[in-house]
């Protein structure tokens, strides 16, 4: 039986015990239905092998040694991972577009007697949902901005915020980074589709009546951009910006950042990537910080000789009204008070 998926609604009530997605190791790393696993029938290698003698030796040839090697890595499925699965068990599989590779795959389940369901069209009926909630809808609900300059807490204080029954959205949290040139974090971050399906997913999550508060981010967090309609309904939002002293920041920086301030090497090397945009008098007082562990200072020289000024001429190209919340710290104390102050603006405004 084939499942033809509509809405991303639909896939959070689909109950199905397992979502099998049989690609390639590769294809699955780029991106993938949410909650899938990856039990591919042809490696990354056995993919491109059969691939390569399908258009340049024989159809037939690449069928029939395809269809060894995916019988051959059912076995090992099934002697592995699907070893415990009980007789009620019931998948949903997919590949590409629903074609050999998952129909091969549903067809030895099936013969064993577990009811198999397939993906109509596969990933790329599923990457059309994506495309159509992030490229041709526009944006469901009305934005608020969570501003202010670099080491003001907004990435806390939107977390503080959704303890407080406000609506969010972490762009940061879903494309894996900080969002400046300093904010890489372990693991790196996913590929563009897979940084767009966590978006259309948390997007669809989403109550439109009520208002969502996103960080102020430029168009990319990283290496990820961020979808157009998205974009243009930030462009118009109001905003609420958070201003605390540079000192204030540069403490609350080397504390969120502390995973930076341990590896002396990289710091240095993103401190080198600067170079374009400056001198190399003030790049080697930067060096020269890092070196000696001043990193408070260097914390503050980078936000008043770099930072500070890019964030103001961004801010005038975006200039919708906004209101000023002014701390004089960013300690827990101060932080809950400044989100409760937040969180009650939010809350008593209209949509």
């Amino acid at each position: 039986m084939a499942l033809t998926l509509t809405s991303f609604a639909q896939l959070a009530r689909l109950g199905f015990d397992d979502i099998i997605d049989v690609r390639s190791p590769a294809e699955f790393a780029e991106d993938h239905i949410p909650g899938a696993i990856n039990l591919p029938v042809l490696d990354d290698a056995q993919r491109a092998e059969v691939g390569t003698i399908y258009k340049q030796d024989s159809p037939f040839r690449a069928r029939k040694i395809g269809a060894a090697l995916v019988a051959a890595n059912a076995a090992k499925h099934l002697q592995g991972p699907l070893a415990d699965k009980p007789g009620g068990w019931q998948p949903l599989v997919y590949c590409w577009r629903g074609g050999q590779r998952s129909g091969s795959f549903a067809s030895i389940l099936a013969q064993i007697g577990w009811r198999v369901d397939l993906v109509s069209g596969g990933y790329k009926a599923y990457r059309g949902l994506v495309v159509q909630a992030l490229y041709d809808q526009p944006f469901p609900c009305p934005v608020i901005l969570l501003d202010g300059n670099t080491g003001s807490a907004k990435t806390e204080l939107l977390h503080r915020l959704v303890a407080r029954g406000v609506q969010v959205l972490d762009l940061e949290g879903l494309a894996h980074h900080r969002g400046s040139l300093f904010g890489a974090m372990p693991g790196g971050q996913p590929s563009q589709k897979a940084f767009e399906s966590a978006l259309a997913g948390a997007i669809s999550q989403l109550d439109p009546t009520r208002v969502v508060v996103v960080e102020a981010e430029s168009s990319k967090v990283g290496n990820c951009r961020l979808p157009p309609m998205l974009w243009k309904a930030m462009a118009a939002a109001k905003r609420l910006e958070v201003v605390a002293p540079v000192t204030a920041r540069a403490r609350y920086l080397v504390t969120a950042y502390a995973d930076l301030v341990a590896d002396t090497a990289r710091l240095a090397g993103v401190i080198d990537l600067l170079r374009s945009g400056h001198s190399a008098e003030q790049i080697d007082t930067w060096q020269v910080l890092a070196a000696s562990g001043a990193f408070e200072p260097l914390a503050a020289s980078l936000m008043a000789e770099h930072y500070d000024p890019r964030y103001a001429r961004h801010r005038a190209r975006l200039e919708h009204g906004v209101e000023t919340f002014a701390v004089d710290d960013l300690g827990d104390a101060a932080l809950d008070r400044l989100a409760n102050q937040l969180a009650e603006h939010v809350n008593g405004r209209a949509p």
